[in-house]
């Protein structure tokens, strides 16, 4: 059996600039060297030598639910809440219901919002070890 582990994930956006800054200053992920030199596409770290890869190209206008969606972990989840507020973006709940938050039974808060292009994306508090 080989030895896989993840790598990155890449994502079809509209408008590079746009997911850029989304991406950027509202989830705070540090941008890095887009090794293919290509100006229609752009990396950032998603940590622990992962990343996240954005392409621009053309795009239908996604329609996902909540159930496809980036998962992304902190340890300060009120003050991301309230940083998403400052940012105009709406938290919403599992079920996709706005200004609502998940608490899953072991206690873990979670709430997700859709990127520029409607990906979703799953923000939920680091466990405490």
């Amino acid at each position: 059996m080989p030895d896989l582990s993840f790598d990155h994930y890449t994502i079809k956006v509209g408008d590079l600039k746009a997911s850029a800054s989304f991406y950027s200053n509202v989830l705070g992920l540090h941008e890095i060297e887009n090794r293919t030199k290509k100006p229609h596409i752009r990396w950032f770290s998603l940590g622990n030598g992962t990343e996240l890869h954005l392409v621009e190209g053309e795009t239908i206008k996604m329609q996902t639910n909540v159930g496809v969606h980036l998962a992304l972990k902190l340890a300060d989840f009120d003050d991301f809440i309230e940083h998403l507020k400052s940012h105009n973006v709406t938290p919403h709940n599992s079920k996709g219901k706005p200004n609502k938050v998940t608490t899953r039974t072991d206690g873990v808060r979670q709430v997700y919002f859709p990127d520029p292009d409607c990906y979703w994306v799953e923000v939920n508090e680091a466990a405490v070890l």
